[in-house]
């Protein structure tokens, strides 16, 4: 698998991650900020929150981590919890702004 590939899988595990309090998975919400994987398929995840008070602070994270691990190929996962840039509702897709009813 070509690292095109596993980012994609990569993404499409992470899109099984939703916050429990809105209706729309992490990745769509604009909650990660970057993917890399580096040699022998380590992946780094940096990702945010949508408040750093959210009450699923402490689950979400370690769901990203789970959801990738479960890749065939993953060697392994490092996700990275950061507010900086804060969150905002721009971050959004606009497949999430319009199952949110922002559209």
């Amino acid at each position: 698998m070509n690292d095109a590939e596993l980012k994609e899988n990569i993404i499409q595990a992470i899109k099984m991650v939703y916050d429990p309090e809105i209706p729309v998975d992490v990745y769509e919400l604009g909650l990660i900020y970057d993917i890399k994987i580096y040699p022998v398929n380590n992946v780094y995840i940096q990702m945010t929150l949508t408040s750093p008070a959210c009450p699923s602070a402490g689950s979400i994270p370690g769901e990203v981590e789970q959801a990738v691990r479960k890749i065939e190929g993953v060697n392994d996962v490092q996700v990275e919890l950061t507010f900086d840039p804060p969150y905002s509702q721009d971050m959004m897709s606009e497949v999430a702004k319009l199952e949110l009813g922002f559209m």
